[in-house]
C-alpha cells in the first residue's frame, strides 16, 4: 500500500476526511491523494496557494504572519493546514510550504520546507524539512513527508 492509499485507507477507517494547503508543491499533493481510486470517500479537496497574496486571501493565514515572516515559515504552514481545514470543513488539514528552487528565497536555502497538519481538537503539528535534489525532486520529497506525517499521526490516534 503507498502511502496515499494508506492515509486514505486510515481517514475512511475513521470516518474522517482531509483538505490540503499547497504552495510549493503546486497541486502535486492533490493529484497524489486522487490517483488512488476511491479518494472522494475521504478527500474534500484542496487549494492551490502558490502566489503570497492568496495564502491570505484563500487559505487564511493572517497578512501580518505573512509580512512579518514570509512565506516559507513554520507559523505560515500551521496557519495554511489549518486554513485548509477550515475552509473546506474537513477533519483535518495538511499544508506544504517552502523553497524548491533553482533560487533561494527570502533568506531560506533550496529544500527548505515546512509541512503543517492541523486536526481534530485544536491539534497542530508543523515538521520542517531540509531536503536535497533538484526542484522535481523536492516537490515529490515534500509531498512523501507531508503524507508520512499524517499516516504517523492518524496511526498514533488510534
Amino acid at each position: 500500500m503507498n502511502p496515499a492509499e494508506a492515509v486514505l485507507a486510515l481517514l475512511r477507517g475513521r470516518g474522517q476526511t482531509l483538505a490540503v494547503a499547497e504552495s510549493l508543491t503546486g497541486g502535486l499533493l492533490s493529484a497524489t491523494i486522487v490517483d488512488v481510486p476511491g479518494a472522494s470517500k475521504a478527500f474534500r479537496g484542496g487549494l492551490v496557494v502558490y502566489a503570497t497574496d492568496l495564502k491570505a486571501t484563500l487559505a487564511g493565514v493572517p497578512p501580518e504572519l505573512l509580512a512579518a515572516h514570509g512565506p516559507v515559515h513554520p507559523d505560515v504552514a500551521a496557519a495554511l493546514a489549518g486554513g485548509a481545514r477550515r475552509r473546506c470543513t474537513a477533519d483535518w488539514g495538511l499544508a506544504t510550504t517552502g523553497v524548491a528552487g533553482p533560487e533561494p528565497q527570502g533568506g531560506r536555502p533550496v529544500g527548505t520546507v515546512y509541512l503543517g497538519l492541523a486536526g481534530p481538537d485544536g491539534l497542530g503539528l508543523v515538521r520542517g524539512l531540509e531536503l536535497n535534489g533538484d526542484r522535481a525532486a523536492i516537490r515529490r520529497q515534500a509531498v512523501a513527508g507531508a503524507l508520512d506525517l499524517l499516516i504517523g499521526v492518524l496511526r498514533e490516534a488510534g
